[in-house]
């Protein structure tokens, strides 16, 4: 484990068994100006008893992780550290494993295969009141509230949070989304906290009717 102590840095745990990787990402955020490595931990257990105690800022969670699971292991460590944003870092773009993830607290869903410098912006945008996901599970996101519309099982977005996730989908950044859309980038931010927060919250019959009553022609 590795820990930095300079407040100007965004200090980022990692929680992730391929040591390759950790160790790729933990150099990437070392050298990078800004970031820091807070803690480098290899499975799931280590993380819930070793970051409350170490407070990062952010943290890169894996899913599939020996001793506890990376979305338990989310759901606990949420109750501790209930600032701290976590994102998911997977290979895994299923849609289960993709909204258990959020429900159980993880503020946003990025694949290992994002470049490093996507990645660091990503941190950066979660530290700063974002909720950052890949393009492929924002279309997932668009998918899933289409199919959920019909059953209103869901509190579905507004037209303005449905705009956003279109264009999420369709690789625009949030700051280019913000221009597009002709609102503030903290704007932007705020639709996507209110979409990650409907996702798997069962919404009031008064709420699912309003939103029912802005989708009629």
């Amino acid at each position: 484990m590795t820990q930095t102590t300079c407040s100007t840095l965004i200090r980022v745990a990692i929680v992730e068994d391929d040591n390759t990787l950790r160790s790729s990402v933990v150099s990437l955020l070392n050298s990078s100006p800004g970031f820091g490595c807070a803690a480098e931990l290899g499975d799931g257990r280590a993380a819930l008893e070793t970051l409350p105690q170490i407070r990062p800022d952010v943290i890169l969670m894996d899913i599939q992780l020996p001793k506890l699971g990376g979305i338990e292991c989310v759901r606990e460590l949420k109750s501790l550290l209930p600032e701290t944003p976590i994102l998911m870092f997977t290979m895994f773009a299923d849609d289960e494993l993709v909204f258990d993830a959020l429900q159980a607290g993880a503020v946003g869903y990025l694949l290992k295969r994002s470049s490093p410098e996507g990645l660091l912006e990503d941190i950066r945008d979660a530290h700063n009141g974002g909720a950052p996901m890949s393009s492929l599970i924002a279309r997932k996101v668009v998918q899933s509230f289409h199919r959920n519309r019909a059953s209103h099982l869901q509190e579905l977005p507004a037209p303005r949070e449905e705009e956003l996730l279109q264009l999420l989908a369709k690789g625009r950044s949030y700051k280019e989304a913000a221009g597009d859309m002709n609102v503030s980038l903290d704007t932007v931010r705020t639709y996507i906290r209110r979409v990650y927060k409907k996702l798997h919250v069962n919404s009031r019959q008064g709420a699912v009717d309003r939103w029912r009553e802005s989708r009629r022609k």
